[in-house]
């Protein structure tokens, strides 16, 4: 029987205090807070234990920091930059925080999935958009990979389009999972069926 094919869907550390609650996305690349470095290092303690086949991950500054406690470690695979796997761009939503976003546009910000799926972000990224840069990038990774486990470090708009994409659900159903900061999402890939084995797993948090 052939080995399923795993992706560890890994979310980026806490970022900086002035970005919390603060739709940043693709504009803003933001560095990681301390304690996102200590989440990123618990991450990785944790990641070591597991058998990694490679590593992809997106351009932005959180995420590379995220990566690199991990990368740090010897025998660590050479990681794979995809642009792909970005950050959602939230247009004109870019530097504002919940309040601000109620106060702007008349949206709450507990419903930015649906907004993303309807377009309805002034310039920003709509589901669509997005998906048409995420699924290839995806499809790219399970093309090459048949069979292995493989770390996509990301975000967590990212993650939670990647699940859309696999379990065949529509984004905004992806609000009723949290993905935490420097969170882990396993999800094991069938021939005729996708598993999620763990889902908002967090080493700093889940483990004594």
């Amino acid at each position: 029987m052939t080995s399923p094919a795993s992706l560890f869907l890994v979310r980026h550390g806490e970022v900086e205090t002035r970005y919390h609650r603060v739709f940043a996305g693709s504009r803003i690349d933001m560095e990681l807070s301390p304690h996102g470095h200590s989440q990123a290092a618990a991450l990785a303690q944790w990641l070591r234990t597991r058998k990694l086949d490679a590593i992809y991950h997106s351009p932005m500054q959180r995420v590379r920091q995220t990566l690199a406690p991990l990368l740090a470690h010897n025998g660590a695979h050479a990681p794979v930059e995809m642009p792909g796997l970005r950050e959602v761009d939230f247009g004109d939503w870019t530097g504002c925080n919940w309040a601000q976003v109620q106060e702007q546009f008349g949206v709450s910000a507990y419903n930015w999935l649906h907004e993303i799926e309807r377009g309805g972000i002034p310039n920003g990224e709509s589901a669509a958009a997005m998906r048409a840069r995420v699924e290839p990038s995806v499809r790219q990774i399970l093309a090459a990979h048949p069979g292995q486990n493989v770390a996509v470090f990301c975000h967590g708009g990212v993650v939670r389009m990647i699940l859309s994409i696999l379990l065949e659900l529509p984004l905004p159903k992806m609000a009723s999972f949290e993905i935490d900061y420097a969170s882990l999402t396993h999800v094991e890939l069938h021939p005729h069926k996708t598993e999620v084995q763990l889902l908002n797993f967090a080493p700093w948090r889940d483990l004594p």
